[in-house]
């Protein structure tokens, strides 16, 4: 063979391998940020009085019971 054509052959396959290192590392990037949560998340609750979803620490909690604001839980316990 040439010397070009062992020059390419040779270029193409480490181009390839870096390629594949580097596809591998990505997919265990992503993989890793898929299983941990974001920071900052918190558990949301629903509103016991229509049903929308919020953060636990912006709920109103009585009894055991979350609301989004102080008149769905006077109108929830009326």
């Amino acid at each position: 063979m040439a010397n070009g054509v062992k020059f390419i052959l040779l270029l193409g396959l480490g181009v390839l391998v870096a390629y594949l290192i580097l596809k591998s590392h990505r997919r265990r990037v992503e993989r890793s940020r898929a299983t941990r949560p974001p920071k900052g998340s918190e558990d949301m609750v629903r509103c016991e009085h229509c049903g929308v979803h919020l953060p636990r620490s912006e709920s109103i909690t009585t009894h055991g019971r979350f609301f989004c604001t102080p008149e769905h839980r006077r109108e929830h316990d009326d």
